[in-house]
């Protein structure tokens, strides 16, 4: 193997996973707001649907998205009068990332806006701010640590991601083969060496991310112990 095919997998994997992260991050940021000022059980519940990625093995989420997206699924037909082909195209790599990294953004977030003290929420409303503007100009300043760590760890998540994505879209060299595929591919055939060459590159980014995702907590935690 050349150094080209392993940089385009590279890249591959960078555009689909920054892709999923970016799709995930208003509807997660949404989800950990909601879910910071929910009550009773009503929370449990939905904290609960969310967190199913990170329980369920990452096939059988792969086995749902892929029963809704055939072309008589329930959004499969859909996607097939709109004339759009996800399945086993680079669509779908970014779909199963976004699913499998959506509640590892959400549960920091959520945490971060859970420790706002609510006074200055209420400060807000009472100057007349309606509630997208609080949450905008007070709540998103405060809590903006918490959400770039959560960011950061999805990011980090979809990079490896594995059993969705190859239910889904398959391990097609060019189009769907992440970095996570390639290494399964070629460990497969007796390409140790490749494999462990992407590895490498695959440990030395994660460690980057997850790094940079823990002084953000950090400092967050010692602001609020100030």
């Amino acid at each position: 193997m050349t150094a080209q095919p392993d940089l385009s997998i590279f890249l591959l994997t960078l555009r689909v996973a920054a892709l999923a992260t970016l799709f995930i991050l208003p509807l997660g940021v949404a989800a950990a707001w909601y879910l910071a000022r929910l009550g009773g059980p009503w929370r449990t519940a939905l904290e609960t649907l969310l967190s199913l990625p990170l329980v369920l093995p990452p096939t059988a989420v792969g086995l749902l998205l892929l029963e809704l997206l055939r072309r008589n699924g329930a959004l499969g037909r859909l996607l097939d009068r709109a004339g759009i082909e996800v399945l086993f195209t680079w669509k779908a790599v970014v779909l199963a990332t976004a699913v499998m990294s959506f509640p590892l953004l959400v549960r920091p977030a959520r945490t971060a806006f859970e420790e706002i003290d609510p006074r200055l929420l209420a400060m807000g409303r009472s100057l007349g701010g309606r509630p997208f503007t609080v949450f905008r100009r007070v709540a998103l300043p405060l809590s903006w640590r918490g959400v770039a760590a959560g960011t950061l760890l999805a990011f980090s998540r979809a990079l490896g991601e594995f059993g969705a994505t190859i239910m889904i879209a398959g391990n097609i060299p060019g189009r769907t083969q992440t970095m996570a595929l390639a290494i399964f591919q070629r460990t497969h055939i007796g390409e140790d060496a490749a494999a462990l060459r992407l590895v490498a590159i695959t440990v030395v980014v994660a460690f980057a991310v997850v790094g940079a995702s823990e002084v953000l907590g950090r400092r967050r935690e010692r602001r609020f112990a100030a």
